[in-house]
């Protein structure tokens, strides 16, 4: 065995294992939203229990914590986005509007979906808060756009409507790889066995 195709062998398993690793990541992600011991399908800001979604990034000057209501989105059933937004230096909140739109992923940039724009909201005791209606179930990617002293901010984070796709983008994308390494790998065996069997016959001539 060449020393190249014991490469493309490692480097096969190695992507096999981190496909197989990202897939049970996935589904225990998408399947750890019970809280307390019951399922958290109505939760809401008056909720004493988290919702699908909680994070916080900074984005400029600004510190942008969002949350995401229900804990499972489904197609055709209404949901809520929350966002906060704070001066990172006077921690005073930001007063102005800020934009929402979705638009749905996918693996093939030719094939996404158009942007849709949910809407613009002011500020309401602090919070910006945003509706939101998805007919279809898939993953889409929601931004937030605002503005402040002329300067241009977005948030952007994925939002998974439905049930997850066992095999996403990245996992189609890893399989597509897969494949091209198992084409060259054979390609290469069957290289190596031809010239082996030239080298065989030229020596008994």
């Amino acid at each position: 065995m060449t020393k190249k195709l014991k490469i493309l062998l490692v480097r096969l398993c190695l992507i096999i294992s981190s496909v197989c690793s990202l897939q049970l990541m996935y589904v225990a992600t998408a399947s750890a939203h019970h809280v307390l011991g019951r399922p958290a399908y109505g939760l809401n800001e008056d909720s004493n229990t988290p919702p699908a979604q909680h994070a916080e990034a900074r984005v400029g000057d600004f510190i942008l914590t969002y949350m995401v209501f229900p804990a499972f989105p489904r197609p055709g059933e209404p949901g809520r986005i929350h966002l906060y937004a704070i001066n990172v230096e006077d921690r005073a909140p930001f007063t102005g509007n800020i934009k929402f739109s979705a638009k749905p992923t996918s693996w093939l940039p030719w094939t996404s979906g158009k942007e849709v724009v949910l809407g613009e909201q002011p500020v309401d005791d602090s919070v910006f808060r945003q509706s939101y209606l998805f007919k279809n179930s898939g993953e889409y990617l929601i931004h937030a756009e605002f503005s402040d002293k002329g300067e241009s901010h977005t948030l952007v984070f994925p939002l998974q409507v439905g049930d997850p796709a066992f095999i996403g983008a990245t996992g189609i994308a890893v399989t597509g790889a897969i494949f091209v390494l198992l084409c060259i790998t054979f390609l290469q065996r069957r290289r190596f066995m031809s010239g082996k069997i030239r080298n065989a016959v030229t020596s008994r001539q």
